[in-house]
């Protein structure tokens, strides 16, 4: 079974001069001396090194304390979250699933190999307890596909213990500094093994008792040259400058959403279904938004799709919705007000109806249909269906998009004010909440081009998805409180208490309804664009 731990560390440059004196270190109260251990890595990638380029290693490694399989995923800078496997001869399934977006029918091959001799040396404060681990790793790097090289170096690392807080990083890198240490060029062993034993690039072992040479300095600095091409070496789009530019910059933020996520919601992470949902959503939008800039042909069909993938992924999120307004719900209620076992009913009403979504979830991110999708979209931004509208000004273009957006999200919330409450009404304001986030996303595309009206009606647009959204979610809860009702009936369960909360709910969605007039008119009358 895999596990997960998250990783706080720095790395640093280091030479024969070892690790400088660390008792100096405020709240450090000694430095344990932990030995060597002999480390024995191999990094698996595609042969287009797609995980690399994402920041992403997975390797099998031997020797030290946590032999296994690690997979580390990029979090933000210094922190990574490393998913641990035990030691096989072949690719856990689980940890084969989590790079499946990335690979997808790829093979991964063994990449590099890194050898390292791990000088230890655990920090504790004065209670004996771990605050980080430093170790100084003799490193040695062997290619091992193409014609590539090897290489060797040293480095220093500074890995904080769990629970601690992250400014002791800080104390020890004034430490370090203050040595002559500095922090490493490179984000990664594996990024600095890849660049060192690349084609071309083999390095030559340094002569005994002299410093490795260090890699010959170009024009540019080396904070140019990350911002030039970004963290992962990856060369960074060019700026938008077309209206086509900044709908297609748009719409790669999504795709890459999309890819990105899909780990976190095989993982179960908090919130990660409800983004990549939102992610389809933007993307399905933006198509139709900017549908004259882009051929409907071509994107229609894929956007069929982008609604099939936020279906699926909306039976997961749907019911978590459910489930916590309920909950919440009853919280709320005084005692006297529960009747029966309300809340085991919904505890397993929630299970039954969760597993069964959550399985078929995975089902649907192993399946062939999400690959193609996949696929699909990497195709469209490799070579888009451009129009000849696409070429023009942004301000122009967009502009006029987006208020086609807004001015029919006013003829529908209009209507909807004009029906007296009911079914109809409560259909054409869940019409009406959907157009309102086709709007909301036109102009989130457009803030690169439009700036400050751009971003004056996104604003505007969530205040507005939000309220119809409590009303929607009052509409769906009333449903779930009927089939939770049915359930109970039969049982020989009380039924009051789904009444309260059913009368409840229909008084929430009256108060949206009175107070939507109000929110909506100033919008109306002062939209930016």
């Amino acid at each position: 079974m895999a596990e997960t731990k998250r990783e706080i560390e720095r790395k640093y440059e280091s030479d024969e001069s070892g690790l400088p004196d660390l008792t100096g270190v405020a709240g450090v109260a000694a430095v344990v001396d932990k030995g060597v251990a002999e480390l024995d890595a191999t990094y698996y990638d595609t042969a287009d090194e797609r995980l690399a380029k994402d920041a992403i290693t997975l390797r099998r490694r031997t020797g030290g304390s946590d032999a296994g399989w690690h997979l580390k995923f990029p979090v933000a800078p210094d922190v990574r979250d490393e998913i641990q496997a035990p030691l096989s001869d072949t690719l856990p399934r689980e940890i084969a699933a989590l790079v499946r977006s990335r690979v997808r029918d790829s093979e991964l091959l063994p990449v590099v190999r890194l050898r390292s001799a791990r000088d230890v040396r655990e920090l504790t404060d004065g209670d004996g307890r771990l605050i980080a681990e430093v170790s100084v790793d003799a490193v040695r790097a062997e290619r091992l596909t193409g014609d590539g090289g090897d290489a060797q170096w040293t480095e220093i690392e500074v890995e904080l213990a769990d629970g601690v807080d992250p400014a002791v990083l800080d104390k020890v890198e004034k430490r370090l500094r203050k040595a002559g240490v500095r922090p490493s060029a490179s984000p990664s062993k594996l990024a600095r093994a890849l660049a060192e034993t690349a084609p071309g690039k083999r390095t030559k072992k340094p002569a005994k008792g002299k410093k490795a040479e260090k890699p010959e300095k170009t024009g540019k600095s080396a904070k140019a040259e990350e911002k030039a091409s970004g963290s992962d070496g990856v060369a960074a789009p060019a700026p938008p400058v077309t209206a086509g530019d900044h709908v297609l910059a748009y719409l790669r933020e999504q795709r890459d959403a999309i890819v990105g996520l899909d780990p976190a919601v095989r993982r179960d992470t908090y919130d990660s279904v409800h983004r990549m949902r939102v992610a389809t959503r933007r993307m399905r939008s933006a198509f139709r938004s900017y549908g004259k800039l882009l051929d409907r042909g071509v994107t229609d069909p894929i956007g069929e799709e982008l609604k099939w993938l936020a279906g699926e992924l909306g039976v997961d999120r749907d019911q978590e919705v459910l489930t916590e307004r309920l909950t919440d719900a009853l919280g709320a209620l005084p005692r006297t007000l529960l009747v029966g076992p309300v809340r085991t009913r919904l505890r397993t009403w929630s299970h039954a109806r969760r597993g069964g979504s959550r399985r078929r979830l995975i089902a649907v991110l192993d399946g062939r249909r999400y690959l193609a999708l996949l696929g699909t979209l990497d195709a469209l931004l490799a070579g888009p269906p451009l129009l000849k509208p696409a070429a023009g000004d942004p301000g122009k273009v967009i502009s006029r998009a987006v208020r086609k957006d807004f001015d029919k999200l006013a003829a529908l919330v209009e209507q909807a004010l004009e029906l007296p409450p009911g079914h109809e009404r409560d259909t054409a304001l869940h019409d009406a909440r959907k157009k309102a986030k086709r709007a909301r996303y036109a102009a989130e595309a457009a803030v690169p081009a439009l700036g400050d009206p751009a971003s004056s009606l996104v604003k505007s647009m969530k205040s507005v998805q939000s309220l119809l959204g409590d009303h929607q979610d009052s509409v769906m809860t009333r449903e779930a409180l009927r089939e939770l009702s049915r359930q109970a009936h039969p049982a020989g369960e009380s039924t009051f208490t789904y009444g309260v909360l059913y009368g409840r709910e229909e008084r929430r969605a009256a108060d949206v309804e009175r107070e939507l007039p109000d929110l909506w008119k100033p919008i109306r009358e002062g939209v930016p664009l």
